[in-house]
């Protein structure tokens, strides 16, 4: 039944995305995902926290400009210089993943695709589903700090924020619930989430977030209670099971300890609420609704014409 799901899914998807194919790279470079999930699985058993990077890594540049491997440029005013995307990490996975790549198959792969494919890997690399996804896309050669802000969910947006973002990326309000799954891996510093609490004057814990359970914010306020620790302290965004995709981030949301105040607002909405509830009782309903949100992100603004390129270096637009 899961496999005749699956394949519904994936027709469906091939109407709508005629630009990607599954077998794009079948005769011009069949080997390219072995290579990609080889970099990625190396890089993550040196660092468990390599494929949260690279996961948020994918949404930051689906994004903003759509799935183009813009956010992987480099130099000033770019995507990657706005202080939003100061703390994203994973840049050198990706810029491994095409040195390899462009040894067996030069200028013919991607870093949009490469990176589409590392996050996916993240998934499956860390329990999630295995998702086979569509290939194609090409770099994009615009790569601007001015677009960031205005396409991006910040950790302390209100959910109607978060719908309005996403509703322009074409993704539904369940996929805004199903993709905030993200966050039961990868780790955030300290200043994302700070405002919702605080300490008073003489040392005691004051909540600004009356919605966040009090034991985890004294916890949260031990590691983050310095100034300094606001810029250099990362802490788990699940603090269960932190390098495990699974569906403990909604556990821990029906008990209130949701890292962002972007998470906690989910608790706020009856459809939300429900949609929680379910996928923190329901793994199974986690990963399938996950597969078919997960191939929508990875569409978003893709690229495939003369406004678009194969990059030599993922962070250098070619000259």
């Amino acid at each position: 039944m899961m496999f005749i799901y699956i394949m519904l899914l994936y027709l469906s998807f091939s109407t709508c995305s005629s630009e990607l194919a599954f077998d794009f790279y079948a005769d011009s470079c069949p080997l390219v995902e072995t290579m990609v999930k080889d970099t990625v699985r190396s890089a993550s058993l040196n660092d468990p926290k390599v494929p949260g990077k690279l996961l948020r890594l994918l949404f930051h540049d689906c994004f903003v400009e759509g799935c183009d491997g813009s956010v992987l440029v480099q130099g000033n005013d770019t995507e990657r210089s706005d202080p939003a995307n100061a703390s994203l990490g994973g840049f050198e996975v990706i810029e491994a993943a095409k040195n390899v790549v462009e040894t067996f198959c030069p200028a013919t792969v991607s870093c949009a695709d490469i990176l589409a494919l590392a996050a996916r890997d993240s998934v499956e690399f860390t329990g999630g589903p295995g998702i086979e996804i569509p290939t194609g896309r090409k770099d994009g050669k615009i790569s601007l700090a001015s677009n960031v802000r205005p396409n991006i969910v910040d950790t302390s947006f209100t959910l109607n924020q978060m719908k309005h973002i996403f509703s322009a990326k074409g993704l539904s309000f369940d996929d805004l619930v199903t993709l905030s799954g993200a966050h039961t891996i990868g780790s955030a510093h300290c200043s994302a989430f700070s405002e919702r609490f605080r300490l008073d004057t003489k040392g005691k814990l004051k909540l600004i977030d009356t919605s966040l359970d009090r034991t985890y914010a004294a916890e949260l306020t031990q590691q983050c209670g310095s100034s300094q620790a606001q810029t250099s302290v990362t802490v788990n965004n699940d603090p269960e099971t932190p390098f495990i995709f699974d569906n403990q981030y909604y556990q821990m949301l029906l008990a209130h300890k949701g890292l962002f105040q972007s998470d906690a607002v989910l608790l706020d909405n009856a459809k939300s609420l429900k949609k929680v509830e379910e996928f923190a009782n329901d793994k199974n309903s986690f990963f399938d609704n996950w597969t078919e949100a997960f191939l929508k992100l990875a569409s978003i603004g893709v690229k495939t014409g003369e406004d678009s390129e194969i990059r030599r270096s993922c962070s250098v637009i070619n000259g």
